[in-house]
């Protein structure tokens, strides 16, 4: 069980904001973010209990994951899963939301320092070794203010608001260095490019829970993530001639961040074309997420997708 499972948990989670954001913007009941939440909920407590039995029982395997230059980046999936999960409590159980999202925000404070830290330490990292997947502590540092705005945590919530967007900017100047100036990357990571869009989609529905406006660097952001999805799409036909892997998760939470903005700009700004946007992403997301349930189902009874690399 690779920390990297934990993009599973990140996916569901976004796909049940997702559900809970069309809903409200087509006054619908939610009935069925609903029963996504226990399928969620169900699915990333199956992949924290393997991976805390993994690390008691084989420690030196969570060492060298640790060590390793592309899954350091995927270990603040466990927090960012867990503020996802204290988003999606946020309106159904207040009383756990909370204190889930305080301990999610602590880990993720963290987790975030810890990476930095080893980004910048002695280790000697290529630049072949960076992948979009870098950009996953910063995503994590947006997300906390989707609920902690609401929680009423206005101050903590700018902070690492702030701090997710300046690194947001530091590795974003990396990552399109390296995509451009240098090898491609190995066919299992293709998929980590959908990342790209996800640190300004979601700062775009923090933005609005932080300011109440979209506001021109609202627009700013929703539109560069809009961008970045473009681009993306551009590279799509290269999956169809890629193996399945863990890494195929990647393409589920910047889906869900777009549709989770697209619905929160319609409902702001009144506008029925991004409302369209926003189901058309959501009818995106369910068939993707569904897709790579199976195919990982598929691969775990095969014995494919937890191998040594």
């Amino acid at each position: 069980m690779p920390v990297t499972f934990f993009a599973v948990g990140m996916g569901m989670m976004g796909l049940t904001l997702a559900l809970r954001a069309g809903e409200a913007s087509f006054a619908l009941g939610h009935t069925v973010s609903l029963g996504v939440l226990v399928l969620s909920v169900a699915m990333l407590a199956g992949v924290a209990v393997a991976y805390l039995a993994k690390g008691l029982r084989y420690p030196h395997m969570l060492a060298e994951e640790w060590q390793h230059p592309v899954k350091i980046a995927f270990f603040p999936a466990i927090s960012i899963s867990l503020l996802l999960l204290a988003t999606s409590l946020l309106e159904v159980v207040p009383a756990v939301a909370e204190p889930l999202w305080l301990f999610a925000t602590l880990l993720q404070g963290a987790l975030a320092l810890a990476v930095i830290s080893a980004w910048i330490g002695h280790r000697p990292f290529q630049t072949q070794m960076m992948t979009p997947a870098w950009f996953i502590p910063a995503v994590g540092n947006v997300i906390v203010p989707l609920a902690g705005a609401q929680l009423g945590y206005i101050e903590l919530s700018w902070l690492f608001f702030s701090g997710g967007l300046i690194f947001w900017v530091v590795l974003l100047t990396l990552v399109m260095n390296r995509l451009m100036f240098h090898d491609p990357m190995p066919g299992k990571m293709v998929p980590t490019l959908m990342i790209l869009v996800a640190p300004p989609a979601v700062a775009f529905t923090a933005w609005l829970r932080l300011s109440g406006e979209t506001g021109s660097f609202g627009h700013f952001l929703l539109s560069a993530a809009y961008v970045f999805a473009l681009l993306v799409t551009t590279q799509a036909l290269k999956l169809r001639r890629l193996p399945f892997a863990l890494s195929w998760w990647a393409l589920s939470f910047p889906i869900a961040a777009l549709a989770i903005a697209s619905f929160g700009y319609a409902h702001k700004a009144g506008s029925a074309a991004h409302q369209w946007i926003g189901a058309g992403l959501l009818a995106l997301l369910v068939c993707v997420v569904a897709l790579l349930i199976v195919r990982t189902a598929m691969a775990i009874r095969a014995g494919t997708i937890c191998v040594p690399e």
